[in-house]
């Protein structure tokens, strides 16, 4: 429990944390590999190098330093990290060894401003966190071992099919090698899966959206291919593995499914938009609204991508569409050569606030999810159109940068790391 001093010293070191939190994070980073390359094992190297986790992590410490005397409104960003720390297996005994490299980082940066008192407030302030996170990560465990079909930890799953689903998405369809009947999960949730690259001397685990309502027999994710885009940034290892090495037939880690970016239980319209590989979880809940079990809410299905031969799952969207009534499907392409004709409307141009405006009914829930970019897009839309922070629900493929100061923790949103 912080003190009272401490807790005016964690609201204190706010501003530092403004300037300071990415340098800190980096630090952090790089000390605790250099101790524990064993940890490699769960983080993107990708995202190290980018600097998109460092910035993450900043942001969620600032937003706990900023909301440090009314811990409710942190309640999103928990349910966030301890859902992402589920899936990752995360266990009381990796706390420690965050907390000493982080107070590590803080005295290596902060040089003599890192004063005794304000190293031992943080202390007790990561320890209450720390607190926080595994209670509701032991939640988590509990009900996967409780649930009829449940495993903890990775369990092996057999590669029954890989389909080509565009020129960059792969979709592979997975069975579990013992046969189990699959517990039910969540449309919109993700999976983590396990394997050990070659020639990369960790395991790697990553996340991916299951893109397809629950059946009971198999999980589908669909996986983009991350190439190198300069000689500092390499290729996804993960990605690169499933598309270059996993073939049919073949073996592959899961945990069970994990994510907080569910769709609400109401009658009111949904939008769901999405742009690139983000398509995943919203194709899940699309499944879902358009079977016999989805109810009879109006729907809007809104993708957006470069261009027709990027699109994957256009025969399946078609399909959905036509189970009942009360969808609509509109594809937004920047280069439309004609090749791709869908049922629906077919937009030449990019998400904006007139498109949307165009499509969306009055009280929607709004879920979207797609890369940094496409999300940007969405959120500058959304706010044109004063769509309330209640109503949006969003995932972005790539550590979430939105957590700071002024985070409006109104807003669910969910972090999956591809």
């Amino acid at each position: 429990m912080l003190t009272a001093t401490q807790h005016d010293i964690i609201r204190a070191t706010v501003p530092v944390l403004r300037t300071y939190g990415e340098s800190i994070t980096r630090a952090f980073y790089a000390s605790m590999f250099e101790a524990h390359p064993e940890l490699y094992d769960i983080f993107n190297p990708v995202n190290q190098v980018n600097g998109r986790q460092q910035r993450s992590l900043a942001g969620s410490v600032l937003a706990y330093a900023a909301n440090i005397d009314r811990l409710d409104a942190l309640g999103g960003m928990v349910e966030r990290i301890t859902h992402k720390h589920g899936v990752l297996e995360v266990q009381r005994e990796h706390y420690p060894i965050v907390g000493h490299y982080l107070l590590g980082a803080i005295r290596s940066v902060l040089g003599e401003a890192a004063t005794p008192e304000i190293l031992d407030a943080w202390a007790a302030a990561y320890g209450q966190l720390a607190e926080i996170l595994h209670g509701r990560e032991a939640e988590l465990y509990a009900a996967e071992a409780s649930t009829p079909g449940g495993w903890t930890g990775f369990l092996p799953f057999r590669l029954e099919q890989r389909v080509a689903e565009g020129t960059k998405i792969t979709s592979f369809t997975l069975r579990p090698e013992d046969g189990r009947v699959l517990p039910p999960f969540l449309p919109g949730q993700y999976i983590s899966v396990k394997a050990q690259p070659p020639g990369y001397p960790h395991q790697q685990i990553r996340q991916y959206s299951l893109s397809h309502a629950p059946n009971g027999q198999f999980y589908r994710i669909a996986v983009r291919r991350e190439d190198s885009t300069s000689a500092d940034v390499p290729s996804g290892l993960m990605s690169s593995y499933l598309h270059d090495t996993l073939q049919e037939g073949g073996t592959l880690l899961m945990h069970m499914p994990l994510g907080d970016l569910v769709l609400d239980n109401s009658d009111r319209p949904v939008v769901l938009l999405s742009g690139g590989s983000g398509i995943t979880p919203v194709l899940a809940m699309l499944d879902h609204l358009s079977s016999p079990s989805g109810g009879t809410r109006q729907v809007v299905f809104i993708h957006a991508a470069r261009n027709p031969q990027v699109m994957g799952f256009a025969d399946e969207i078609a399909a959905m569409a036509k189970r009942r009534a009360g969808i609509e499907i509109v594809l937004v392409l920047e280069e439309d050569d004609g090749s791709l004709t869908l049922a629906g409307e077919k937009v030449t141009g990019r998400i904006s606030a007139e498109l949307l405006r165009q499509h969306l009914p009055d009280g929607a829930e709004i879920y979207y999810c797609g890369p940094p970019g496409f999300m940007t897009a969405a959120e500058t839309a959304l706010d044109t159109l004063l769509v309330p922070a209640p109503r949006r629900h969003s995932e972005t493929f790539a550590p979430d940068q939105s957590f700071g100061d002024g985070i409006d923790h109104a807003r669910p949103r969910a972090v999956s790391v591809r």
